[in-house]
């Protein structure tokens, strides 16, 4: 098939919904990226996130998730490698994908829905394959957005951001909460989901996790659509 057409065949059953690989996109399952830095350790992180993220480490922005968060079915894991001095703390900030803030996908459309998110990740000492930590029941998360307030607003047919059933509630990011001493400990600990609720795909496949590295999100996977984590290990 020619070039354009393949194209052309592709575009065509992702705007009719079908599930195209990601490579078959021209998208890499996996991207990978080494940023250097000047810290007493170089470690490697691995992550997949359903559907964006931005990552901070020792309160400095590090790196974001290589497909923008307004990408539909950005579904890909990250392997990236940096210097950075131990005790690490990692700070997420986790998107799942939505239009606006009603929280729903395909807005419009007979696919309207609410989204759903999940995030996994694992890092190591990339010298000694030492694993330093992974994403657990025990990270702080705090849920920035949630939306919609209630899920009959997926079935409305023309929601509105902030009207009834389609209101959110959001919460301000805390000043400096990225920072190695900010006190999470008023935040709720992460909530543990399975694969089978997940359902991760394109990427998460490709990274050999280890067992006890775990999906989190906030409690509600469909309704919590931003969301901050964090985390202190290697210490």
């Amino acid at each position: 098939m020619a070039i354009r057409e393949n194209v052309l065949a592709i575009s065509l059953l992702v705007l009719a919904g079908v599930s195209v690989p990601a490579h078959a996109q021209g998208r890499q399952d996996v991207n990978e990226a080494r940023l250097g830095g000047s810290g007493g350790t170089e470690i490697s992180a691995e992550i997949w996130v359903d559907n964006w993220f931005a990552l901070s480490v020792n309160g400095a922005p590090l790196y974001e998730d290589s497909t923008p968060y307004h990408t539909e079915r950005s579904f890909n894991g990250e392997r990236i490698s940096f210097r950075a001095d131990l005790p690490l703390t990692v700070a997420f900030e986790f998107r799942d994908f939505m239009e606006n803030d009603t929280g729903l996908e395909y807005i419009g459309s007979n696919r309207q829905q609410m989204g759903d998110g999940g995030a996994i990740a694992q890092f190591k000492d990339a010298t000694t394959g030492k694993l330093l930590g992974v994403t657990n029941a025990d990270w702080r998360c705090m849920v920035a957005q949630h939306a919609p307030v209630e899920v009959s607003c997926a079935s409305q047919s023309q929601p509105q951001v902030g009207v009834g059933a389609c209101a959110a509630r959001t919460v301000a990011a805390p000043a400096g909460w990225t920072a190695p001493g900010f006190d999470a400990s008023g935040w709720a600990h992460a909530h543990v989901h399975s694969a089978a609720a997940v359902g991760p795909k394109d990427g998460y496949d490709q990274i050999a996790w280890d067992s006890s590295a775990k999906l989190i999100w906030g409690e509600d996977l469909k309704g919590d659509n931003i969301v901050l984590c964090r985390a202190v290990f290697g210490q």
